[in-house]
């Protein structure tokens, strides 16, 4: 399995450290040739914004948003959330999404920079044990469509969703010690997804 992490913008390295720590070799991504090279995606936090609109600079917002609606697996983490959610509440004029998850966020929903938090949450992945959760500028999940199934909340708000193929967290679990949302997306969402397409 070819894991890419979208490097336009954002906490790339971090991502590819984690994944790597779970035996995975991954590749940037930033051109057309090396989507087409992947199999499952990682959208990093960042600024979404800037990140949609690099897409479209880059030439690639097109190839990634019929990719993701085609059933790749895609993991986002904080801004990669926002990108992979249908509807955004408080969005920026014009802003972009490359869609796929039937949820509405909301961007900032904790506040701002200076509001940033460290909590330890439970992770709905079998395990009892709390996995340390980093929030910055984070969104959280508003409401929650069908096929999607909430897998972390803090404060009564979805902060981790997945559907089939798709998996995201408001918080960023690369900037910790702690693979285990990595290790999920590539165990529990992406081969199952992959080995369903052979």
């Amino acid at each position: 399995m070819k894991v890419g992490v979208l490097a336009l913008q954002g906490d790339v390295r971090e991502h590819i450290s984690s994944l790597i720590a779970c035996g995975v070799d991954p590749i940037s991504v930033r051109r057309p040739s090396e989507i087409d090279q992947i199999d499952a995606l990682v959208l990093p936090g960042g600024e979404s914004t800037t990140i949609a609109q690099l897409a479209e600079v880059f030439g690639i917002y097109d190839q990634l948003k019929a990719r993701i609606a085609a059933g790749m697996p895609v993991y986002g983490s904080c801004a990669g959330m926002i990108l992979l959610a249908n509807e955004i509440l408080d969005a920026k004029a014009g802003q972009k999404t490359f869609g796929g998850l039937n949820i509405t966020v909301r961007r900032n929903a904790f506040g701002r920079q200076v509001d940033s938090f460290e909590s330890d949450i439970s992770f709905n992945d079998g395990s009892t044990e709390l996995i340390k959760a980093v929030f910055i500028r984070a969104p959280w999940v508003e409401k929650v469509g069908d096929g999607v199934e909430i897998l972390a909340t803090v404060e009564n708000h979805a902060v981790a969703v997945r559907s089939k193929t798709l998996l995201a967290t408001s918080f960023h679990p690369e900037l910790t010690a702690d693979h285990r949302i990595h290790r999920y997306f590539i165990e529990e969402v992406a081969r199952p997804a992959l080995e369903k397409v052979k």
